[in-house]
């Protein structure tokens, strides 16, 4: 397994060159975000994750979970693990202060995130879940709901889950058959089975509160008639044992140190949380927050991968450059001079630092919309993070997958066996595409929902920034030529949706068809904004060599990712037809 080091230089830049995290803390009252204070956060942070959880990220994988009759142990090291974050006061970096947190700006919480997830994936899903469900429970329960759950929940005593689907419905929660029952005291007994319940059972905390979704007995069809419960383990008054169990954990391809589980309710005691009916709205909320988390598994998965291969291709020597001996004082030259390993180290290096870029800019936004006394900057920013989420869920897990996979190429024979580690981070790096809702069903909310539902108003709110941002850098003297493209991609992104809009009215499905490449191609023009932004910071910048290496990066990602605009459009443009003429009963074996 690579030794994961914080990339801290590269995290201080978008922090104080790009971003300006500083001035943006200051304009929204931050006060206690001192620069020292993130300093101090960036680096003991890291040490954290280097020295306690990267040693157990290939251990934790060879050991996996283990169950015995509803008991779920986690893998030797994870438990000390989790409460030595626990007393370091890492849990509770960005919860509000009124229950024991920091109230810390949500972008510091991302910060620390990425490096808890890069250094060990299956670990860091334990807490990540936690602060989803924290979420959820600050932003829709009952006053009384809050003093019972969220001190616990943020001093790290108790862990939270998210429990959703079911063995038959997959992302069409409308099906599911899980149902709360009305009871005498204000309860509901909760009776149903959830599946792929990630830390749905452990040994790390002394409570696991469970946000369950589930139907009223009059409640609606469909997705109007979910509604949403906290169904603790032990009861929060009494500690008695509720009648929520484990049935068994899965199997996994990958991410095996993180317990997931089948759930089963058998007339649990649970509490509505939000109106009747509204549940999925409320959900919404813890699922937002771990789609972004989710994202970034992309990147957290990718800059490990990276760490990786960049020392591997350094020391590993094989056959002579096309140009001359390079090392003519070894054997043969390291694989570093070859180009196929310098296209496959460029892409790794551009995905993973536009992906951070990405990561930070919608971290400003979740600042603003909590943070800011202007309801008009709450709202653009709402509305921005509404556009960018299925973005950064399935642009950066897309791509983060591909950076794996370039990983374990990189090493050639020996990135598929297992001690060299790259192969685990690939396959710990293939489940983030899939949950949380599917790419395919990101691509959907965002061309369907966000883009064509609102009438292109959410398209036009980040547009509108890369206009802005192309009219005032159009004769940048070093950046022109790639402004100039940046420019042309942003208005052809306008007429794409329009084209898609006008066939998608005579026909629904080319809404479904279009989707996918539809947000891989916004995902690449907004990352060719962001890698200008870190271009023209980096122009500046007082070490000469990280700006080369920033600057030449930047040049690959145009010349070589950005073109990929061109077959997503096609594809879009393609239409439907090709996709849904050939009859369903022709895909027979």
């Amino acid at each position: 397994m690579p030794d994961y080091k914080a990339p801290l230089r590269d995290m201080r830049f978008l922090i104080d060159n790009v971003f300006d995290f500083h001035g943006h803390y200051a304009a929204l009252g931050a006060t206690d975000a001192t620069p020292d204070m993130v300093s101090a956060i960036l680096e003991e942070g890291a040490k954290f994750c280097e020295n306690v959880l990267a040693p157990l990220n290939r251990s934790g994988d060879e050991e996996g979970c283990h169950f015995d009759n509803g008991v779920v142990t986690t893998p030797k090291g994870f438990k000390e693990a989790f409460a030595q974050y626990v007393e370091g006061g890492w849990h509770g970096v960005a919860a509000d202060p009124a229950y024991g947190g920091q109230g810390l700006p949500q972008s510091l919480g991302l910060v620390l995130s990425e490096m808890i997830g890069s250094s060990n994936t299956s670990w860091g899903m334990y807490p990540g879940l936690t602060h989803g469900a924290m979420t959820a429970i600050h932003a829709h329960g009952t006053d009384e709901q809050k003093a019972t759950y969220l001190n616990k929940l943020t001093a790290g005593e108790w862990t939270g889950t998210m429990c959703l689907t079911e063995a038959h419905c997959g992302t069409d929660l409308g099906l599911i058959k899980t149902r709360a029952v009305p009871q005498a005291d204000g309860s509901y007994a909760v009776t149903g089975s959830k599946i792929f319940i990630s830390a749905g059972e452990h040994d790390m905390s002394a409570n696991i509160i469970h946000l369950v979704l589930a139907k009223l007995p009059d409640a609606p069809a469909g997705t109007k008639g979910i509604s949403l419960f906290i169904v603790p383990k032990f009861h929060a008054d009494s500690g008695e044992r509720n009648a929520v169990h484990c049935g068994s954990i899965e199997h996994k391809m990958g991410i095996k140190g993180s317990a997931t589980c089948v759930l089963n309710f058998d007339g649990a005691k649970g509490f509505l949380i939000g109106e009747p009916n509204k549940g999925l709205n409320c959900m919404f909320t813890m699922m937002n927050h771990a789609r972004l988390g989710t994202g970034m598994q992309g990147l957290c998965n990718g800059e490990a991968s990276f760490q990786g291969a960049i020392k591997y291709a350094n020391d590993r020597l094989q056959m002579r450059s096309l140009t001359g001996a390079k090392a003519p004082d070894k054997a043969a030259d390291p694989i570093i001079v070859h180009p196929d390993v310098r296209r496959m180290l460029l892409t790794m290096k551009a995905f993973n630092e536009g992906n951070r870029a990405l990561t930070y800019f919608t971290a400003q936004l979740l600042d603003t919309a909590h943070l800011s006394s202007d309801a008009g900057q709450r709202q653009e920013a709402e509305d921005l993070l509404a556009f960018l989420t299925p973005i950064c869920k399935a642009f950066m897990t897309d791509t983060g997958l591909e950076v794996t996979n370039h990983g374990m190429q990189i090493f050639g024979g020996h990135g598929y066996i297992r001690e060299w580690g790259m192969e685990q981070l690939a396959r710990d790096a293939r489940i983030a595409p899939i949950y949380e809702g599917t790419n395919g069903i990101q691509a959907l909310d965002l061309l369907g929902r966000k883009v064509l539902g609102s009438q292109g108003k959410l398209l036009r709110g980040f547009t509108r920034i890369v206009h802005k941002f192309c009219g005032a850098n159009a004769e940048h003297p070093q950046l022109k030529a790639y402004v100039a493209q940046l420019n042309q991609l942003n208005g052809e992104w306008g007429e794409l949706t329009t084209k898609v809009g006008m066939a998608a009215m005579k026909n629904p499905d080319e809404v479904g068809a279009a989707a996918v490449d539809y947000l891989m191609y916004s995902g690449y023009v907004i990352l060719a904004y962001l890698w200008l932004r870190m271009a023209i910071a980096a122009l500046v910048h007082d070490d000469a060599d990280f700006a080369k290496a920033k600057l030449a990066t930047c040049e690959f990602y145009f010349k070589r990712l950005l073109p990929r605009t061109a077959a997503h459009r096609a594809a879009v443009e393609a239409g439907s037809e090709c996709l849904m003429s050939l009859p369903a009963e022709a895909f027979a074996l």
